[in-house]
């Protein structure tokens, strides 16, 4: 799967989101598993893709829920 991009989230709707969230974070604790048991996995990279792109869906929500701070100048 190759890394999803802020555009790509965007057009999520907040279910899909959440799914994705979701299964991202199995599958990374399923390699760091791998990992620390001993075994290797095929791509190590794929790890750092993975934290990249649920930082990306996190930083995306909690942007959206958070209001638009106004200045008063």
């Amino acid at each position: 799967m190759p890394v999803m991009r802020k555009n790509e989230i965007e057009q999520m709707l907040p279910e899909e989101r959440t799914k994705k969230l979701n299964e991202l974070r199995t599958e990374l604790l399923r390699f760091k598993t791998m990992v620390s048991s001993g075994g290797t996995i095929e791509n190590p990279a794929r790890i750092r893709e993975l934290r990249k792109t649920i930082a990306r869906i996190l930083t995306l929500e909690n942007s959206q829920k958070k209001p638009e701070k106004v200045l008063n100048r």
